[in-house]
């Protein structure tokens, strides 16, 4: 079978996390109120440090909502999507500065609201109170948030994944090649086929000019290659690809995700095996969507997924944070006995 590695992806389907423009409205509201009207407050007039303490941090989150909404896009667009990618040695998986830095800017904001509150309404210290637990939230979420830049955790947890030395293997939702890049550091001749949209507005330009400059940083020039296309409907024959790989990307296909993991058991062959990581609900998590956390797939129903799509469990664990689920395509009746087994003797643990 020949591959379109420049076929356009689909548009089927809608672009996760197209809110971005919403929360950056909210924060350029929030900027202003800090940096307008609270000022105006009789107390907080009176008051130096805080007149001056709330136009600066009123400046700050309204510059910040604004580069990372408007601002920054635009420039981007300006550069060129091939000279962006080319202009540093070092890795760049796509996160802008909205998903880096936008936990602490509402943590900043949650400061602010707070200490308004204790000035003006002192009777109203339990609200405060409660806005300031929120922001030490937003904090931590923003450090885990400031993970997925690092080098050092794009890692895949040390599980029993490879049949060889020369397997083919499917990053699924390659996005900007995270996964990829983990992937070349434990195959020795192997080969990846990274799948996305590359439309995903949460990272920079899709991912498609940044996958390519990262197998460049990461030396698989040649051993890897991107393919266009969707999850749901992957453009591959049947029992193509000896095992495959996703993080941080199945969690995203909302009524998509039975679809997506069906079609995974379709392109491995017979005992390939699926190395899925997903953002379940935890206090991680909870750290970084507060009670949005409390919506995500748990793991008992990703296990019943995977069950019903005709996969083994294998393993399952935490690591960077994320939930991973190993699961293999049975290669008989008698081997998906045991995999049931292996899931019996994990929800026991």
């Amino acid at each position: 079978m020949t591959l379109n590695t420049n076929a356009a992806p689909p548009t089927s389907r809608r672009r996760p996390h197209g809110h971005m423009w919403l929360v950056g409205l909210l924060g350029v509201a929030a900027g202003l109120v800090l940096l307008v009207y609270v000022p105006t407050l009789s107390l907080v007039g009176r008051s130096i440090l805080l007149f001056a303490g709330f136009h600066v941090v009123g400046a700050i989150v309204l510059a910040s909502s604004l580069w990372a909404s408007a601002l920054r896009p635009l420039a981007r667009r300006w550069m060129g999507a091939e000279g962006r990618a080319a202009r540093a040695d070092r890795f760049d998986f796509g996160w802008g500065p909205g998903w880096m830095n936008g936990l602490a800017i509402a943590g900043l904001v949650g400061l602010a609201a707070a200490t308004t509150l204790i000035v003006t309404a002192p009777t109203l210290w339990p609200l405060s109170f409660l806005l300031v637990a929120l922001s030490v939230v937003f904090a931590v979420g923003n450090l885990i948030m400031r993970g997925f830049r690092r080098v050092d955790q794009a890692v895949l947890p040390m599980t029993d994944l490879l049949s060889g030395d020369h397997d083919l293997i499917l990053d699924a939702g390659c996005g900007a090649g995270r996964t990829t890049v983990a992937l070349g550091r434990i195959m020795k001749a192997g080969r990846v086929i990274g799948l996305d949209r590359f439309d995903a507005d949460y990272i920079d330009d899709g991912g498609r000019a940044l996958f390519d400059h990262n197998l460049k940083i990461a030396g698989l020039t040649g051993r890897a290659e991107a393919v266009a296309g969707d999850l749901t409907a992957m453009p591959f024959p049947d029992g193509h690809f000896d095992a495959s790989a996703s993080t941080h990307v199945y969690d995203h296909l909302g009524s998509g995700k039975a679809a997506a993991l069906a079609e995974t058991l379709r392109v491995l062959k017979p005992g390939g095996r699926f190395l899925m990581g997903v953002w379940v609900p935890g206090w991680s998590m909870f750290a970084v969507g507060s009670v949005f956390s409390l919506f995500l797939t748990s793991k008992a129903a990703w296990r019943g997924m995977a069950k019903s799509a005709g996969f083994a469990i294998v393993e399952e664990d935490t690591m960077n944070g994320a939930w991973f689920l190993l699961i293999e395509k049975p290669a008989s009746s008698a081997s998906a006995g045991a995999g049931d087994e292996v899931d019996r003797r994990l929800q026991t643990r």
